[in-house]
Parts: structure tokens; sequence; C-alpha cells
């Protein structure tokens, strides 16, 4: 179980990485960065192991669509999200993924959730929603519609995206899935930001390279690399739950590394959505056993 909580810590640790990159790059420059850094590194690696490259029209389809709905519109929703709503209306909208993930993979992959799947999700959101519920009340509502858009659509693109990586899990090499759908992902960003940023303005301190490298090698190629791993061993839903940990994670790192006081009601939207977590997972615990047995 080790290798999904440890993913979640990963995601959780991009959000302050982002924080101290972003006053040094422009945001599509920054994103792009990212995602090249990483995938190259995959592939890297996946070269080195000799491991085969993706063969045929629609396994290559499939990848440019995951690159586009995971980077493409995952990293510029995100990217761009933080300058117009708080991290706490970001946090839920962001986590409105989990709930349409499990949508659709009832209909298009026939997983089914059942009374504790659906409770487990629930019991997750909500505890979200507690968790973010002051930032919520004292957020700026002037640019809100447009933040609401960007975090939509990076949500919408990890729904789709994660759908298509469970469904060619198994099918071709971990690494060479997921480096080449990271550079196909980067190609869009990088035509964006060369038409509304100017790349030139990077000012390459200490803390900008600390931020990137963090951000596309454990944040993005390390986690990738292990998410797939783990959709091809457990259902995206049941795998998806997890994802709830990620603000959590981010809380107790503002806690520790930046002073930040949690207070009751954040404590108590954690239990609750640990307790969905754990909740959903009563009813089958074969699938956490294969969660296991990933690692």
């Amino acid at each position: 179980m080790y290798r999904i909580i440890l993913v979640m810590f990963l995601w959780a640790l991009c959000f302050p990485l982002i924080t101290l990159g972003i006053p040094y790059a422009p945001h599509l420059t920054f994103a792009t960065l990212r995602a090249v850094i990483a995938g190259l590194a995959l592939l890297g690696i996946a070269k080195l192991l000799k491991r085969p490259p993706p063969k045929g029209k629609k396994i290559w389809l499939i990848l440019a669509l995951i690159g586009l709905g995971a980077t493409t519109f995952g990293f510029f929703g995100m990217f761009h999200a933080a300058e117009f709503i708080s991290p706490g209306i970001a946090t839920v909208i962001a986590n409105t993924q989990p709930l349409m993930a499990a949508l659709l993979a009832s209909v298009f992959l026939k997983e089914k959730l059942g009374k504790h799947g659906v409770v487990g999700i629930l019991l997750g959101f909500i505890g979200i929603v507690i968790i973010s519920a002051q930032q919520m009340i004292t957020s700026n509502t002037d640019t809100y519609i447009t933040g609401i858009i960007y975090i939509f659509m990076a949500a919408i693109g990890v729904t789709v995206s994660n759908l298509l990586i469970r469904y060619i899990a198994g099918k071709i090499d971990v690494l060479q899935a997921m480096g080449w759908q990271l550079l196909l992902g980067s190609i869009p960003l990088a035509f964006l930001a060369l038409y509304t940023e100017n790349p030139t303005e990077i000012q390459w301190s200490g803390s900008f390279i600390i931020s990137l490298l963090g951000l596309a090698l454990p944040g993005t190629a390390l986690s990738y690399f292990l998410w797939f791993n783990i959709l091809e061993k457990v259902e995206l839903s049941r795998a998806n739950i997890f994802t709830f940990l990620a603000p959590i994670f981010g809380l107790t790192m503002g806690f520790i590394f930046y002073g930040e006081k949690l207070s009751l009601l954040m404590l108590t939207g954690a239990l609750i959505t640990i307790v969905g977590i754990i909740y959903m997972n009563l009813k089958k615990p074969s699938k956490l056993k294969e969660i296991s047995s990933a690692t």
C-alpha cells in the first residue's frame, strides 16, 4: 500500500514546489519544462533498460489523448488557476476528479462501485470540502469564474487521462507510456508558451532549479511511473479515492514547514476523508492486497 500513499505525497509536494518556483518563470514555460524534463527522464531510463517502444496507431492515439488530458489540460489548468482562486476552492474542485472518474469507470471500464464505493467517495469529498471551507468563505470572488474554469479544465483532463491509463495498463511498457504522454502533452504547452509568454524571462536561481527538478523528477516522472503500475493491478475508482489524501499531506507539510495552523474544522475534515478511504476498501480487501503486491 505504501506505493499509492507515496504517489499522493509526491502530488501534494508539487503545490509548495510550484509556489517556490512560479516567481522565477512564466507559468506555461515553467509547466512545459516540467513536462519535458520528466518525459525525457522516463524515456532515457526506458532506453537504457531496452524497453519496447509503443506500437500501433491506436496506442499512439491513446498516448496523445493521455498527454492532452494529464499534461496539457492538467498542467495548464493547475498553473493558471492559482492566479484566480484560493487554494481551498481549487482543492475542492480538483478533488471532484475521483467522483467523475468513478462514474466514467463504471460506464466505460465496467467497474462496479457498490454501496461501499459510493459512500466512501462521498465521505472523502465531504471531508475535503470541510478542510477547505474557511478558505472558500474568505476567498476573493472577483475572479472566481475564471479560476473555476481553469481548475475544471485540469480536473476533466486528469479524469479522462486516468481512464485511458487504466485502459492501456498492462498493454504497454510503463516507462515508454508515461514518457511519451508527457512529451506529447508538452507540445501544445510549448506552443502556447511561445505565443503568450517570453521564455527568456526565466530567472535561473537556485530556488527555481530546485523547484523545477523537484516537480519534474519525483513530482512527475516518479509519481506517474508508480501510478501507472498501480492502475495495472487496481480498479481506477478504488485507487483514485486515495487522491483525497493529497490535500491532507499538503496541510501536514504546511503545518510542519510553514507554521500554518490546523483548525479543528480541518482536522475533522481530514478524519472524515480517511474514514471514507478506509470504508470504501473494507468491502473488497483483496484489492488492498493487490496494491500491497505492487510494492
